[in-house]
């Protein structure tokens, strides 16, 4: 397992090319499973597991790693497959999500596997357990299903998406009543966040499941001549998503004259010191990470004010 994650500088040049690296794994079973490597901070085998008392029961206990306390997270059971039992030689993957950090522990790992983004579909809605994928591919005729790690992690600790009252008496906030905002995100916890916490400013609100979907959208708006800064407030995308990720669709509305002028917020679990970097180099306008309905809130009071700004 040692050197499986050396490589992240090649990495990062990938991003915007439409293209990833997925981290391969096994569970209860002989199905293989992946993630964003992007997400992944190490895989090494399991220290020594501390048990919690009243912990969740898809919570095998807490290791220490380096002066850090993390939850280790059976993640078989959590997408509803047999437990896996810890033991001296059973496999972890250390991930930071939504400014947390925690372990999965797995089956085994399998490697890395760079793709792109074209190849990675979203799930059938025949799949057995579609309610914890957001996408599925193939690598050497296996089938390979994306976990939906957010839903995962949103039903051990729930989000809240509550804003704070002295937030929501911005009397600025008013201007966004009505208008609206397009959404673009293939997690279904990540859209019920957006919409609960926007839902809050009265916004209306058009959804994306995926970067392909979000382009072929706004281009047939455009394509009936309406002034597509007028339509729309501004545009939230995930940053990984199947068949065309974020960067790659902020990339294509700032290549296209009727869309360049639209205001894209990249919304997205992946670390914030990657993400900045990213903002700038495919032409956001800002970037939050998830579950934070404070500063989602902040980030259109920003949008709003470019108003007064050209008023």
């Amino acid at each position: 397992m040692a050197g499986i994650l050396d490589t992240v500088d090649q990495r990062t040049q990938l991003v915007g090319e439409n293209r990833l690296e997925i981290l391969m794994f096994r569970l209860a079973g002989r199905q293989l499973f992946a993630i964003n490597v992007f997400k992944v901070q190490e895989v090494l085998q399991l220290p020594k597991l501390t048990l919690m008392p009243q912990r969740h029961p898809f919570v095998c206990g807490v290791v220490n790693l380096r002066g850090q306390t993390l939850p280790v997270i059976d993640l078989s059971q959590a997408i509803g497959m047999r437990p896996l039992v810890p033991g001296p030689n059973s496999t972890i993957i250390v991930t930071e999500y939504n400014r947390s950090v925690q372990a999965f522990l797995v089956g085994g790992v399998d490697r890395i596997v760079n793709m792109n983004w074209e190849a990675i579909m979203p799930p059938p809605s025949s799949a057995g357990r579609q309610h914890y994928l957001t996408a599925i591919s193939k690598v050497d005729d296996q089938l390979v299903e994306v976990i939906d790690v957010e839903k995962v992690l949103a039903e051990i600790v729930p989000y809240n998406a509550k804003v704070s009252r002295d937030k929501l008496d911005d009397p600025l906030l008013a201007r966004a009543r009505g208008r609206e905002v397009l959404l673009v995100d293939d997690s279904n916890v990540a859209l019920s966040q957006l919409r609960d916490t926007l839902g809050q400013l009265g916004v209306k609100m058009h959804i994306a499941s995926d970067g392909l979907k979000a382009l072929k959208m706004l281009k047939a708006w455009a394509d009936t001549g309406v002034d597509m800064t007028e339509k729309l407030l501004m545009v939230f995308t995930d940053a990984e998503m199947p068949e065309m990720d974020g960067y790659r669709l902020t990339t294509e509305i700032r290549n296209d004259p009727r869309l360049r002028g639209l205001y894209v917020v990249l919304h997205t679990s992946l670390s914030g010191s990657f993400n900045e970097s990213m903002v700038k180099k495919v032409g956001c306008d800002n970037f939050l990470s998830k579950f934070q309905p404070d500063k989602l809130v902040d980030v259109v009071r920003q949008r709003l004010l470019l108003d007064e700004v050209d008023a």
